[in-house]
């Protein structure tokens, strides 16, 4: 080797582990924090040993690796061994953009911030209460974090910026909100919740124990034809008297408490728009239109009372109120939002499977078909396509109630090939589904057995060459010279 590859040569101890290159090989990305090493003048900008010759940075050795075989190969690669926000720090700091990062590994850098986001989601345990205190009663550590609870946790902790300067009103409607909202709040509010739970299942068992036949009575009405004064009966239904009242019992409760939280919200907007409290409003209000027009008589009043009791079915969507008090449900509606790509994909993969072997089934039973019938579907149940995609439906989702089937042998092929596809085409998409189920179930119980931090050292801003200084520092250096020699002025890792 000639004596210009050896003054080219530069060695760099991260971490304890030394790592030989050319500074030909880190100008290959001209900006970053290793480019400068290869200045001239960068032994007196870095930690750098004269009697060893080498440059010293106290940073993760393992990631350090990688960074270095980016500037060799030109591909950037995440390791399977170390966490995301490390490797999303290193990144920042040694200046390198990270979507940089090769396509097979951005779905592993990306996942540590997907879990994150799903972490924030999800509620924490009950919090430890340590003494009696009202403000601690009442705040306490909440862990209930969906996407429209965020409000909830930061004013129940105080976080907010007027939490300390506010006033009577601004401090109860903490207490308050977090008192309907947030189940992990306090032991108050964890009474609140049981509460609301009874109720809730005391009203859906009330909606249906109301179809049920002993508790609808046949009852025997006259009423007046008023064009000729004549009296006609007629039977007719009716509900038991005392399911009304405890429905009436439990739609008090849900309205005392829909006003609470709606007094109290902090940020009204936001719970306008919220659709478990649009769902709420929408099973309290025809309870009290029709107890509004069940005291009129005019045929419109009865009309519109017998439409709202078809409406009653929406009492059923109460079901939805159970997210705030179970993690499990807001697991499901993680995994739903997740994974809709994958239903999307498998409403594509069965619509096509139905087109064509309803298509298929249809043309198979004709073969052997009578000359005698000039329609062909005297000896079939597949009188036309449209009547073959429910057939295609029942069968490739292994369901085949037996009201359709076919009745010749290329008929039964067709019939057979139909279930195997159908086994085929829902088995594909529905480990991702399960994955995406399992990861947020994962996240969600971690969540919970997660023990509050305790500060064992005392934080310091970020400074000139810290990962967070370089992180908001690196995405403006192509457009702020200024900057760029800031940075390049530091002197230590």
């Amino acid at each position: 080797m000639g004596q210009g590859d050896e003054k080219d040569r530069v060695v760099i101890n991260v971490g304890g582990i030394r790592h030989q290159t050319y500074r030909s090989t880190l100008r290959t990305l001209p900006g970053t924090r290793l480019a400068w090493l290869a200045e001239p003048d960068a032994h007196s900008h870095f930690d750098y040993d004269a009697q060893i010759d080498e440059f010293f940075f106290d940073r993760h050795p393992g990631v350090f690796a990688h960074i270095l075989n980016y500037y060799r190969t030109g591909k950037l690669h995440c390791p399977a061994d170390v966490c995301g926000p490390l490797y999303e720090e290193e990144l920042a700091f040694w200046g390198i953009d990270e979507t940089d990062v090769e396509p097979c590994c951005w779905m592993t850098y990306r996942q540590h911030r997907e879990a994150e986001e799903a972490l924030d989601s999800f509620g924490g345990g009950p919090a430890e209460l340590g003494n009696d205190d009202m403000d601690t009663e009442v705040l306490g550590d909440p862990g209930d974090g969906d996407e429209e609870l965020e409000m909830t946790k930061r004013l129940a902790l105080g976080d907010s910026p007027d939490a300390k300067g506010a006033g009577l009103w601004q401090r109860w409607q903490r207490r308050v909100w977090a008192l309907f909202e947030d189940p992990y709040s306090s032991k108050y509010a964890r009474w609140v919740a049981f509460a609301s739970l009874f109720f809730i299942l005391v009203s859906i068992t009330t909606f249906c124990l109301e179809t049920h036949e002993a508790f609808n009575p046949i009852i025997n009405r006259t009423y007046v034809n008023p064009v000729d004064n004549s009296t006609r009966f007629h039977l007719e239904t009716e509900t038991v008297v005392y399911l009304t009242y405890i429905e009436g019992v439990c739609v008090v409760w849900f309205t005392f408490e829909f006003l609470m939280r709606v007094t109290f919200c902090p940020d009204k907007k936001k719970f306008i728009k919220n659709t478990l409290n649009i769902i709420d409003f929408v099973a309290i209000l025809p309870f009290y239109l029709e107890v509004g027009l069940s005291g009129l008589s005019s045929s419109e009043a009865k009309d519109v009372l017998g439409f709202l009791r078809v409406v009653r079915f929406v009492r059923i969507l109460r079901i939805f109120k159970l997210t705030r008090h179970f993690v499990g449900l807001r697991v499901l509606g993680h995994t739903l939002r997740a994974s809709t790509n994958e239903f999307l994909l498998l409403i594509i993969f069965l619509a096509l499977g139905v087109l064509i072997f309803a298509t298929m089934i249809y043309y198979a039973e004709r073969i052997g078909a009578n000359p005698n019938d000039p329609r062909a579907s005297e000896h079939t149940h597949f009188k036309n396509i449209p009547i073959g995609f429910w057939w295609a439906v029942v069968t490739m989702t292994t369901l085949g109630y037996g009201d359709m089937y076919p009745q010749t042998w290329s008929g039964m092929l067709v019939g057979a090939l139909c279930a195997l596809a159908g086994v085929l085409t829902i088995a594909m998409p529905v480990p991702v589904i399960v994955n995406n189920f399992g990861m947020y179930y994962s996240l969600a119980m971690a969540k919970q057995k997660l023990p509050k931090k305790k500060n064992k050292h005392i934080p310091r801003a970020p400074q000139l060459g810290s990962p967070n200084y370089c992180k908001s520092a690196m995405n403006s250096t192509h457009h702020s010279p200024q900057i760029h020699n800031h940075l390049y002025s530091f002197g230590h890792a």
